[in-house]
């Protein structure tokens, strides 16, 4: 039997996951130690460990409790779901409140979140599209640039949320169909485990839980209780977040309580364009002032009742700022072209590239939903509704992250499918087939 030659053992280690997992630690890593090699720097104030979520670390370290998300004491908050100013609580217990150390270890465990992240990437380009797509996407995923840039400059449970959120959408693809009442039951604290990550990803729940179960119902076979056990793992784990926001704030508080305040950012008569953030309480001393007269829960009713007036006085405002929010998300930038067009040379650059990602991404999207795949429908549920909330609230680049890994999977499917075009006697091309004709983008029954 003859050996495998060098060039295919080193084939066969590329396109193992495990690799592009090491291999996006080490990136990570390397520009962690690039950028922070020149310290320790004195932390004195949470803004490094990313604001609120800092704050409230420090309050849970300090034995405050899950509190005060500001720049001065301001007792219990919901402001954002626990889990990752738990995470980071924890490692202020272990290194001290805002220390350089714990500012370090948080930077490589986002590193380690970030390249985990390869895995559940490649995994579903292999099962929607094949062997190709899902080994493109896995290193796709190691150089990107937002992916690489993240985890380092912002501490935050963006790196964490995207990790989790990428196993949900593999987890939705192999439990469509499935008749086994464990993995419906582990679907939902899935769920409820990334929701207490990011309560944002929750808008897509019931389109993913719809999409899993419409084979069960075509079949006629427990598509209302299979769904239901997802509901009450859900239920399950989120149910101590609830349970002390009743506890504490004696309502119904099922996220977080700042919804208000986003709204009102990005929707009143001193917003310019997207939003206003010189008005955040951290900011101005008029609003930081009626936040403490009259307490966070009132504040952010009043807030949201002031934007929603805003909106119904102003609809034209409205749909003008929504727009550039649309633009801002995808883009970057919520300026018109002709514009972009007049700044420096490396701010065109970054434009232009962001303008090829997106448009490679959504040329995948086409080619998938062109081909009738349930794949291409989930995907593109992905992109819509994601983002909707950003745009009637405020955007930024570093929101849209958690649908990255989508976005990397259409990009790469669409670059595979161009190659298999243009040569079909390729390695690509064999491999975008995939096993049992996964390129062919076959519903999963």
């Amino acid at each position: 039997m003859s050996q495998p030659s060098p060039l295919s053992r080193i084939g066969w280690l590329l396109a193992r996951p495990g690799t592009a997992v090491i291999a996006g630690f080490l990136v990570r890593a390397g520009w962690q130690y690039s950028l922070r090699v020149h310290g320790p720097y004195p932390i004195i104030d949470p803004v490094p460990y990313g604001y609120e979520t800092g704050r409230i670390a420090a309050s849970l370290a300090a034995g405050h409790g899950f509190g005060s998300p500001l720049h001065v004491p301001t007792g219990p908050t919901a402001w954002m779901t626990p889990l990752y100013p738990l995470l980071l609580a924890a490692v202020f217990r272990l290194t001290g409140i805002l220390s350089w150390a714990g500012f370090l270890i948080i930077g490589m465990l986002n590193c380690a979140f970030s390249a985990l992240t390869a895995w559940p990437v490649s995994a579903i380009g292999r099962k929607a599209f094949g062997e190709a797509t899902g080994v493109t996407a896995g290193w796709l995923w190691v150089f990107l640039p937002t992916a690489v840039y993240y985890p380092v400059a912002w501490v935050w449970d963006t790196c964490l949320v995207t990790l989790l959120f990428a196993l949900v959408l593999l987890a939705t693809l192999y439990l469509r169909g499935s008749t086994r009442a464990t993995a419906w039951g582990g679907y939902g604290l899935l769920l409820g485990l990334t929701a207490l990550t990011n309560a944002a990803v929750v808008s897509l729940y019931p389109f993913y839980l719809a999409w899993a179960a419409l084979p069960l119902r075509r079949r006629g076979m427990g598509w209302l209780r299979l769904p239901a056990l997802a509901c009450a793992g859900f239920v399950l784990m989120m149910s101590p977040w609830w349970i002390r926001n009743y506890a504490t704030f004696h309502r119904f508080i099922p996220l977080r309580s700042n919804f208000g305040l986003e709204l009102w950012l990005g929707n009143n008569s001193r917003n310019p364009d997207i939003w206003s953030h010189w008005l955040h309480p951290d900011s101005d001393e008029g609003v930081m002032a009626e936040f403490k007269r009259l307490g966070e829960m009132a504040f952010m009713e009043a807030k949201q009742r002031e934007a929603v007036e805003w909106i119904r006085a102003h609809p034209s405002d409205f749909v003008r700022d929504s727009i550039d929010r649309v633009a801002d998300t995808w883009l970057g930038y919520d300026e018109p072209l002709w514009q972009v067009l007049r700044m420096h040379a490396g701010m065109r650059l970054l434009y232009l590239l962001s303008l090829v990602n997106v448009g490679i991404t959504f040329c995948g999207l086409l080619l998938a939903m062109r081909r009738r795949s349930d794949y291409g429908v989930l995907f593109g549920l992905s992109l819509v509704v994601f983002p909707l909330i950003y745009y009637v609230t405020h955007s930024s680049l570093r929101y849209r992250y958690p649908i990255e890994p989508v976005m990397a999977l259409l990009f790469s499917y669409s670059v595979v499918t161009l190659v298999t075009a243009w040569w079909p006697g390729s390695t690509a091309a064999s491999a975008s087939r995939g096993p049992q004709g996964a390129g062919e983008m076959t519903p999963v029954a």
